[in-house]
């Protein structure tokens, strides 16, 4: 269904999926209301319609899932039948793995990694793989071809990334929850973009990708994009139950909010110093609420200078260097360099003319961890917006652009969310208010120290039931 005045597309209609979350679905199907053969039917229907104006899905295999549904009764997962996306930068037995490039031919996979068969043992059926752009390194999903994943809420508008795709398809209606993973944003920025929870867990609270596990810094942590607090919630006290992290302590299955009160620090200014007044104002309120909840609310300003921001962009340019030099040895010899976008190579030739920094930038990020601790001996909750503007129009963080445009509006713009990469430490976006114009949504991030999940659940439990979250339907 598609407004023209506004261009919202979504495919919320009477059937068995209506809006429920996953946590119902899966509900449903356990007591036998609803079958997943139907479930799996009805989003597939759903696909259909909206992928078109979308560009959401990388590839799917619709086909096996509906056949497999038998396979997978068995299932005792907490999401037993319930659909699923995987984002296309992790692998999923018998479909490609592209990350989002021209520059990778990859054919079907013929293993599941450890973190996929985490996620796969809450019983999902998995429908396809979700886009994201080149290698997760750009806020938006969108191409050097100029096609684009598109925000459901308004089409002519970005829907965030690097888990673009999966965020569209939840926002939409097409699936309840989907995979999304974060090296700098690419839960939360998304979550932000299209109205959803996008809960960014402490590093190591999951299995690692392979990925992860081969950086000088791990700052990938793994998850899901939704529209519920519960999904979100049983989704990682599912993951417990096939591997916990002795270092760190278990969240559990979080049913609803507590009556603690929490010292919240309200950060009004990103380290570059830009926050638009609609982003300002949604701060503002959200802050009151928290006020209203009973909370202490105080402004705080993170110690972290422009330092931090030079440093986390040679890293990322670090990344893009290896990938753009090893690309052969990582994903075959058919890897065609030139067909990399302006962005994976404008970060590594900023990495290439800054590569004697590498020494002092690593070892300045890995203080960043312990100084971002000691600011949770005054506080338990940080609130600051998940980005520094409100959602762009496509084409703004092209990678169509030339580097240096296109960088120093990535810059502007993500400014808040790579702090806790870094740190290692867990933060959720929620989606706290809507632009004047075309109400499209607008995150506020609220982060916490590392391994303290369970705080961030609770708190957005109690929003969410304050301040219900708009439906796009409506």
């Amino acid at each position: 269904m598609q407004n023209t005045q506004i261009k919202r597309v979504h495919s919320f209609t009477n059937d068995v999926l209506e809006d429920f979350d996953a946590v119902k679905i899966a509900q449903l199907i356990k007591n036998k209301e609803i079958s997943s053969k139907e479930v799996i039917q009805a989003s597939i229907l759903r696909a259909k319609k909206v992928n078109p104006e979308l560009n959401a899905i990388a590839s799917e295999r619709f086909d096996n899932a509906l056949e497999n549904i038998n396979s997978n009764q068995s299932s005792t997962g907490i999401f037993s039948g319930v659909p699923f996306f995987f984002k296309d930068n992790t692998d999923f037995i018998g479909l490609p793995t592209h990350h989002g490039s021209q520059a990778i031919h990859s054919t079907a996979v013929k293993k599941h990694p450890k973190i996929s068969q985490q996620i796969l043992d809450q019983g999902f059926i998995v429908l396809g793989k979700s886009n994201l752009p080149e290698f997760g390194l750009n806020a938006t999903t969108e191409y050097q071809d100029g096609s684009a994943t598109k925000n459901p809420w308004h089409t002519d508008y970005s829907c965030g990334a690097s888990s673009g795709g999966s965020a569209a398809l939840v926002a939409s209606g097409v699936v309840p929850i989907a995979h999304a993973n974060d090296g700098g944003g690419s839960i939360r920025i998304p979550a932000a973009c299209s109205g959803l929870i996008g809960l960014k867990p402490t590093c190591g609270r999951t299995y690692n990708s392979d990925a992860a596990s081969m950086l000088p810094i791990n700052i990938i942590s793994e998850g899901v994009v939704t529209r519920s607090v519960r999904d979100t919630a049983h989704f990682f006290a599912g993951m417990e139950q096939r591997y916990v992290n002795p270092k760190l302590p278990k969240i559990g299955k979080i049913e609803h909010s507590t009556n603690r009160k929490l010292r919240v620090g309200v950060i009004q200014q990103s380290i570059t110093g830009s926050v638009d007044s609609e982003t300002a104002i949604c701060l503002e309120k959200t802050a009151q609420l928290l006020e209203s909840l009973g909370h202490h609310v105080e402004y705080y300003q993170l110690p972290f200078a422009q330092n931090f921001v030079d440093d986390f962009s040679h890293y990322w340019g670090l990344l893009s260097f290896m990938l753009l030099t090893f690309g052969n040895r990582l994903f075959g010899s058919d890897f065609e360099r030139q067909k990399l976008d302006h962005l994976t190579c404008g970060l590594a030739q900023l990495y290439k003319n800054n590569f004697y920094k590498t020494p002092l930038f690593i070892y300045r990020l890995k203080q960043i961890q312990s100084q971002y601790q000691q600011i949770f001996q005054h506080y338990d909750v940080l609130l600051s917006p998940v980005l520094a503007h409100t959602t762009p129009k496509l084409g703004y963080i092209s990678p169509q652009l030339e580097f240096d445009e296109l960088f120093q509006r990535i810059q502007n713009y993500v400014t808040f969310t790579p702090i806790q990469n870094i740190a290692g430490a867990p933060a959720i976006s929620l989606p706290m208010s809507y632009t004047k114009e075309y109400r499209l949504p607008i995150g506020m991030q609220f982060s916490a120290n590392l391994g303290d999940e369970k705080t961030l659940i609770e708190l957005a439990y109690q929003i969410e039931s304050a301040q219900p979250w708009r439906r796009i339907q409506d």
